[in-house]
């Protein structure tokens, strides 16, 4: 972010002693981002504030491509609110066409793809180079089934710069469309989003697998806020009706919680220091999946406690777990470090989807561990760690925030790790590395 220098590499200082700490993480970028989306095409009948706002680059790049979609939103990102007003037209997109640039999140890029779509007009949306290589062909593919919409790739390689174009979905509602989702749950959530402001009943139809299936019941779960419980509802296996006709009024206020992935790394340092870590604000009730992070950190040893405060973990001795974290997939590099702690190897299965995000984080994640030191055998869907003894080293992030938050971790316990490009947090936790050296108070 522009008020925020970062240096091109940042050591890691060894803790010399158990992390001994309480946490509040800023808001979650998910659930920032989709009630953006939300608010925003609510406005069109009432003003919305949202509190709890991350200030983040994905949140910013949010904020500017609704600006430039004429919503009429007011934004205090030093006090994490933002206000959207009645914009005062008929229209659920005020303007009829708009470039949007996205930058590198996924999520600004596809929900906007599906909500555009429901409004005549001629939209483009394009972003830095990473995004023009990260798939949104499946979300096309959905939006070209709508007789009165045209989603094409500009590349003709299904990844953006897309543009979408035509009379709108909220004229076409005779049907409804058919979705994949086993590269990005994040087309369905657009399409959910999108499809709860139509004026008549309509459904979406998974075909196939779905991936961080945690995040569609959020999607869900912030429908039915902005609805009524009969504003969206999952009637069978594949199946989601939503009957816009019924909505209730939307709300003029909603809370962002804070966000469970940027806690991941703080309940991780109690588990590898073997100190004790309270994160507030979140409890196992939470709209985020991967509050259940602590639950994989419980199976390797740790004790968990939950209180009205937030959840606290205690570090103990850990040891090497098998796991499905197809569910929680943004912490897989997160489990990824703590493994290299573990008695014995640990298996992370069932995320092949995650080789399409900021990076390739599979093989970035195998590629680093072992420069540290660690046996890392990569697959396909995953990988396994057998911990050695680590040597600190620079280790790259390839943009990635999500790498350099967890490569952090390593710093803890093995002198030397260096983190090249830091500033790369920016993407959803600004100031995570302010939060980081606070740990050693």
């Amino acid at each position: 972010m522009s008020e925020t220098t970062y240096p091109a590499e940042l050591p890691i200082i060894l803790l010399t002693k158990p992390v001994n700490a309480t946490v509040t993480v800023p808001g979650s970028k998910s659930i920032t981002n989709r009630a953006l989306v939300l608010a925003a095409l609510a406005s069109r009948e009432s003003d919305c504030m949202l509190t709890g706002l991350l200030h983040s680059e994905d949140t910013e790049v949010m904020v500017e491509c609704l600006n430039r979609l004429g919503f009429k939103l007011e934004v205090e990102w030093n006090q994490s609110k933002a206000v959207l007003r009645k914009h005062g037209t008929p229209r659920l997109i005020p303007a009829e066409s708009a470039e949007l640039f996205v930058a590198n999140s996924g999520t600004t890029a596809r929900f906007l793809a599906a909500a555009v779509a429901l409004e005549k007009g001629a939209y483009r949306i394009d972003g830095i180079a990473r995004m023009r290589e990260r798939p949104i062909h499946d979300l096309l593919d959905a939006l070209n089934q709508i007789s009165s919409v045209s989603a094409i790739s500009e590349a003709d390689n299904g990844c953006p710069p897309v543009r979408i174009t035509g009379n709108g979905w909220i004229r076409n509602v005779a049907h409804g469309v058919i979705v994949r989702a086993d590269t990005s749950s994040q087309f369905l959530s657009g399409l959910l989003m999108a499809a709860a402001f139509l004026p008549k009943e309509t459904w979406v139809r998974v075909e196939g697998a779905i991936v961080s299936e945690p995040y569609i019941d959020m999607t869900l779960q912030m429908i039915r806020h902005w609805g009524g419980e009969r504003f969206a509802a999952r009637h069978e296996v594949g199946y989601y009706y939503i009957y816009g006709e019924n909505r209730a009024p939307s709300p003029d206020f909603y809370a962002i919680e804070p966000d469970a992935s940027a806690a991941s790394y703080f309940w991780a340092a109690a588990a590898v220091t073997g100190g004790r870590v309270t994160v507030t604000g979140l409890n196992r009730k939470s709209l985020q999946g991967d509050v259940r992070f602590v639950d994989v950190l419980q199976q390797m040893g740790c004790r968990v406690e939950e209180c009205d405060a937030g959840i606290t973990v205690h570090g103990r001795t850990l040891r090497g777990v098998d796991v499905d974290m197809n569910d929680i997939s943004d912490t897989v590099m997160t489990l990824g470090v703590v493994a290299c702690f573990a008695e014995g190897p640990t298996t992370i299965r069932n995320v092949a989807h995650i080789r399409h995000k900021e990076t390739d984080r599979i093989a970035a994640l195998a590629t680093e561990l072992r420069k540290l030191g660690a046996d890392v055998e990569e697959r396909d869907d995953g990988l396994t760690i057998t911990p050695r003894p680590l040597t600190g080293c620079a280790v790259d992030t390839y943009n990635d925030h999500r790498m350099a938050m967890s490569l952090a971790l390593v710093g803890l316990k093995a002198p030397g790790v260096v983190i090249r490009n830091p500033g790369c947090v920016a993407k959803t936790y600004p100031g995570f590395w302010q939060d980081w050296d606070a740990l050693r108070e």
